[in-house]
């Protein structure tokens, strides 16, 4: 949990100062960097942000960063329930 909120507050801090491009300016959503961050972490759901912004340069190896670590996250925490649920 712990390295969630630092990840989700380290990438919205970033994406906040330096926002990405927009895709598309007539479709996309109003940019909010936290939800932005939180589109990138969580590796299921859609919140309509990741698809509608094009970071470049630093912004996009901080998405490919956060997309990994949330796959991590994911993994390990799906790992854990079910280490749990085994031993009952």
């Amino acid at each position: 949990m712990t390295w969630l909120l630092v990840l989700l507050i380290g990438g919205s801090a970033t994406y906040r100062l330096a926002p990405p491009a927009v895709f598309n300016p007539t479709e996309a959503p109003p940019f909010n960097a936290i939800v932005y961050t939180l589109d990138l972490l969580l590796p299921i759901g859609d919140l309509g942000q990741q698809h509608a912004f094009n970071p470049t340069g630093a912004g996009q190896w901080l998405s490919y960063l956060l997309i990994a670590a949330g796959w991590v996250l994911v993994t390990t925490i799906a790992a854990g329930v079910a280490r749990v649920l085994s031993r009952k």
